[in-house]
């Protein structure tokens, strides 16, 4: 079968990568998947006639409902969704989006939500049938680079490396946009950090939203303890987490957070701010900690730089709940089976 499949391709970014692991799914099950960014369309009525052209698609698959999946409401051919997360916990907001999700969700052969959580407010807000939506908990792997230099690391992002090995680098991992909310953290990182020079929070993640990039990189570079780091690689990245002290999220909207994941599956502490996407996946003083103001973050960080203990027992109820709950296999045969629906 030949399906097309709409997903935001910024490099990096955690829509991609979970786009490129359904459709290696995809394609390992026989079939052929043709990714394409909805971006590069215009309206839906172009997306009917790359679906008709010769030989046609027969089947479609979009993640995110609104961003994506909106241009597949005219194709004649059947297709399924995944959502997104912002589709779901932002866009549902907004009267004139939550009309065409509707829509789509109807047309829909089947929808799949990372959480439970998503799948109660898909069918709350967008009065779905229950049957249709799937959970499907992201798969998560992580790859370390051997040859990765901590030192240059920390250098080229800014940072002293005279006192390198005691350093305590929080590491924030997101794409540059509003919705990640990179500087919710930043004025009190950096009165704890002019207080303990120490510590220091890195914020990495791709240029997303380029007026944004501009106005975080101008707070950044005002502001001790807190810099800004090159993208990366997925394999340098997951080195530089195996590396830091904890990572960091401070999200207004998550979906369901692979960053947070990752970091789990590696052994480190993760710090989450306390919204549903999160909640989901951090339980507080078990799999992680979670704040709910940046005061917060503060008094959370401290625990885990003088509670040992608790410290271990997070990373190892992390990687286990990883274990346990984001296997790749059972994603794989999840899309693998949801594909055949689309026949």
């Amino acid at each position: 079968m030949k399906l097309l499949f709409l997903a935001s391709l910024s490099p990096q970014t955690g829509n991609h990568t979970t786009a490129e692991r359904i459709r290696s799914y995809i394609e390992s099950a026989g079939h052929t998947c043709e990714l394409r960014d909805p971006a590069e369309f215009q309206s839906p009525a172009e997306v009917t006639n790359l679906v008709s052209q010769n030989p046609p698609f027969e089947a479609a698959l979009a993640l995110h409902l609104f961003k994506a999946a909106r241009l597949l409401l005219d194709i004649q051919v059947p297709f399924g969704v995944v959502f997104g997360g912002t589709d779901i916990n932002e866009d549902v907001k907004v009267k004139q989006k939550r009309v065409v999700m509707e829509q789509v969700l109807l047309k829909a052969r089947f929808a799949v939500a990372f959480t439970d959580k998503l799948k109660e407010e898909a069918e709350m807000y967008l009065m779905s049938q229950s049957s249709k939506i799937y959970v499907q908990p992201q798969g998560i792997q992580t790859h370390v680079t051997d040859n990765f230099s901590w030192t240059e690391f920390l250098r080229s992002s800014g940072v002293s490396t005279e006192h390198a090995d005691e350093l305590r680098v929080f590491l924030l991992v997101c794409g540059l946009r509003r919705v990640k909310d990179p500087l919710y953290l930043v004025k009190v990182f950096s009165e704890w950090h002019c207080e303990n020079p120490l510590n220091v929070l890195i914020i990495i993640g791709p240029k997303i939203d380029p007026v944004f990039t501009v106005e975080v990189e101008a707070v950044v570079q005002r502001t001790a303890g807190v810099f800004l780091a090159q993208e990366r690689s997925q394999q340098e990245l997951h080195a530089a987490m195996k590396r830091c002290f904890a990572m960091v999220n401070s999200s207004i909207s998550e979906g369901m957070s692979a960053a947070i994941l990752e970091a789990m599956d590696l052994g480190v502490p993760v710090l989450a701010r306390d919204i549903t996407g999160n909640s989901a996946v951090v339980q507080h003083e078990f799999t992680g900690l979670l704040y709910s103001s940046p005061k917060e973050f503060v008094h959370q960080a401290q625990r885990l730089l003088s509670d040992h203990e608790l410290r271990e027992r997070v990373v190892r109820n992390g990687k286990l709940y990883v274990e346990e709950h984001h296997s790749l296999k059972q994603e794989r045969e999840t899309y693998q089976r949801l594909v055949d629906i689309l026949h």
